[in-house]
C-alpha cells in the first residue's frame, strides 16, 4: 500500500509538472488569475534504510507569496517507519500552517505549525502494544536562500523529549518551492 501511494504521489507530481511546463498561448494568457501566478508548491521526500530498517515521508506544501518578502501557507505530511530490529512501527500523518520571510534575498526565517496523529504499535511475542496520540509542533527555522531552494535548521519549541515522534528539537531542512 505505502508503495502505490508513493507512485500515485509521484505520478501525480509529474504529470502536473508536464502540464504546467506546456506553452501559455497569447489568448490564454489574458484569461490567467492573478491569484495562481503568486502560489508555489513544493515541499519534501525523505527516504531512510539500512539492516531491518525503513523510514519514508512525502510533504507536499503550497505557499502563496504575498511580496518579495512574506509568503504563507498549508502543507500536508505522512510519514512511515518500519524497524524490524527493535519491533517498532509508526505511521503519522497530518498537516500544517507555514510563514516565511526573507528580510533579504538569501535569507529565509521561517514559522511551522504542525500537527500530526501519530500510530505506534511496538511488537512482542505476547502480543502487542499500541499507541496513538496528537503530536503538535511549532518550528522556529533559519536557513540560507538560493533560487527555488532554502538550506537551513529548524527548532521546536513544543518539543517534549518523553511523547515527541522526533529524535530531537533541532532538525535540518531543504526547502524547495517552484
Amino acid at each position: 500500500m505505502f508503495k502505490s501511494l508513493i507512485f500515485t504521489v509521484f505520478l501525480s507530481i509529474v504529470v502536473s509538472a508536464n502540464l504546467n511546463a506546456q506553452a501559455i498561448s497569447p489568448s490564454s494568457q489574458k484569461q490567467s488569475n492573478p491569484f495562481w501566478e503568486n502560489v508555489s508548491f513544493g515541499g519534501g521526500l525523505g527516504l531512510n534504510f539500512g539492516n531491518g530498517f525503513f523510514y519514508g515521508s512525502i510533504s507536499p506544501s503550497a505557499i502563496y507569496n504575498f511580496n518579495q518578502y512574506f509568503s504563507a501557507g498549508l502543507g500536508l505530511s505522512y510519514a512511515y517507519l518500519n524497524d524490524n530490529r527493535n519491533d517498532y512501527r509508526v505511521s503519522a500523518y497530518g498537516g500544517s500552517i507555514i510563514a516565511l520571510f526573507n528580510p533579504i534575498r538569501e535569507i529565509q526565517l521561517s514559522a511551522e505549525l504542525e500537527g500530526l496523529q501519530v500510530d505506534q504499535t511496538f511488537l512482542f511475542t505476547e502480543g502487542n502494544i499500541k499507541d496513538n496520540y496528537f503530536q503538535e509542533a511549532l518550528f522556529l527555522g533559519l536557513g540560507f536562500r538560493t533560487g527555488n531552494v532554502t538550506i537551513g535548521a529548524r527548532y521546536n519549541v513544543l518539543y517534549n523529549k518523553n511523547r515527541n515522534i522526533y529524535g530531537s528539537a533541532l532538525m535540518p531542512f531543504v526547502r524547495v518551492y517552484f
